[in-house]
């Protein structure tokens, strides 16, 4: 499945990469010269105590917030100054901490919009015709999200774990390169969070995709990341698989406040 945003681009160089990002809000640091990569295919956990600097960080690379220093590039390509619609047409997805479902819309028409809205302006998504040719991609989705029973019920009428199922497949629907989840296990049932980590990690193994994540919950960050980078007042205190985060004595002492 070939789509636009695959360049030709050697097999290491990296999805993303984040160069000495800074950014301050009045005298607070709240991000502090942070460097990082994730490479093609990679899940790469971002974790660290509140007002670590992990928001701020991930609201960067959305384009939400323009860093006040450093650079963010896309497969090679500085994408730095770029808001978050035209992060999205270069092949970035993101899932939200607030549920951004349609509620009164079904479960497959929530999928048809997320992937309009990277194709186009609000207008032309009100007004768009049917589906779009886009049904294929929403059906499969909703089978690998086994939301197959509800696809056509109205997403507000839905458990706020299946709320969340159709948010993040919503990231999903425009194929992209990069998916950036945020705290993707907030507010569900404890029982769901292996199945939202298996699903991750087949969606990973099928799209050959990068995933950013930021979670609190240690567990499943440890279980599905390949990568964690810690964060701790701004900076990064460690980067390494989930076996060297582990056994990093200086992170335990900051999470554990030894």
């Amino acid at each position: 499945m070939t789509h636009p945003h695959h360049h030709d681009r050697p097999a290491s160089a990296p999805v993303l990469k984040v160069t000495d990002m800074k950014k301050a809000y009045g005298a607070i640091q709240a991000v502090g010269g942070v460097s990082f990569e994730v490479r093609p295919g990679e899940i790469f956990g971002v974790i660290g105590p509140n007002g670590s600097g992990k928001t701020t960080l991930f609201n960067s690379m959305l384009g939400q917030i323009t860093p006040d220093s450093g650079r963010i590039e896309l497969n090679g390509e500085d994408v730095t100054a770029l808001g978050p619609l035209e992060l999205n047409r270069k092949g970035v997805g993101r899932t939200f901490q607030t549920l951004q479902v349609f509620g009164k819309m079904t479960v497959r028409d929530n999928l048809i919009v997320a992937a309009q809205e990277h194709r186009g302006t609000l207008f032309s998504r009100m007004f768009a015709p049917g589906d779009s040719g886009l049904g294929a991609r929403a059906d499969a989705l909703i089978d690998q999200f086994h939301l197959r029973h509800v696809a056509g019920k109205k997403a507000g009428e839905l458990s706020y774990g299946q709320q969340k199922l159709v948010d993040i497949a919503m990231a999903f629907m425009s194929e992209p390169d990069l998916v950036l989840l945020d705290e993707p296990c907030a507010g569900v049932n404890p029982s769901l969070v292996g199945g939202i980590s298996t699903l991750l990690k087949d969606l990973n193994r099928a799209s050959r995709g990068s995933f950013v994540v930021i979670e609190h919950n240690m567990d499943f960050v440890m279980d599905l990341c390949h990568r964690i980078m810690v964060m701790v007042e701004g900076r990064v205190m460690a980067i390494g698989t989930p076996q060297e985060i582990r056994a990093n004595k200086q992170v335990l002492d900051a999470y554990l406040g030894n």
